[in-house]
């Protein structure tokens, strides 16, 4: 009988170092994944829109993610507004370059970028964008960040956003 404690005591030991090699190789392969997720040209994505519906005088206000593998972001990033209901206006009038500030860069850094517009309204430490102006405007936004490696990310659009005459 103490034999078979033993043994299943082994057992349990045994079951329990090859969960914890499984759980350690599942560990490194994630990680080694993720670490591929960090290139060389910057990724983007959109994480917020604080609204999709703005009155005259409201903050238009972006989170951008980004990842670079060299952390060399400190360039631009840039905006642009398309018009659903102005298309002969449609990015033209609204081009902004914003220059992301000059930081130590690190290797695989990943962060998020805050901007903001002020809709049709002079609100300090924020610049001004207009809509339609007769009429509400439907448009949406262009977003792409170079790095100062002169690398390009692939450019994202976001959802539809209203703005309100």
């Amino acid at each position: 009988m103490y034999c078979n404690v033993l043994t299943k005591f082994e057992l349990k030991a045994k079951l329990m170092n090859t969960k914890i090699l499984i759980l350690l190789a599942l560990t490194v392969m994630f990680c080694a994944c993720k670490k591929d997720t960090y290139k060389t040209k910057p990724q983007i994505s959109v994480k917020s829109i604080n609204s999709t519906r703005l009155s005259p005088g409201e903050l238009l206000l972006f989170q951008i993610e980004f990842t670079d593998a060299e952390g060399d972001v400190s360039d631009s990033l840039w905006v642009q507004k398309f018009s659903r209901t102005c298309p002969n206006t449609a990015g033209v009038q609204f081009l902004v370059r914003n220059k992301v500030p000059d930081f130590s860069p690190t290797s695989n850094l990943a962060g998020i970028l805050e901007l903001g517009y002020a809709y049709n309204a002079n609100i300090p430490g924020y610049p001004s964008m207009s809509g339609c102006g007769t009429k509400n405007d439907t448009a949406y936004f262009k977003f792409w960040l170079r790095d100062k490696g002169n690398n390009t990310s692939d450019t994202i659009t976001t959802q539809d956003i209203v703005l309100l005459k």
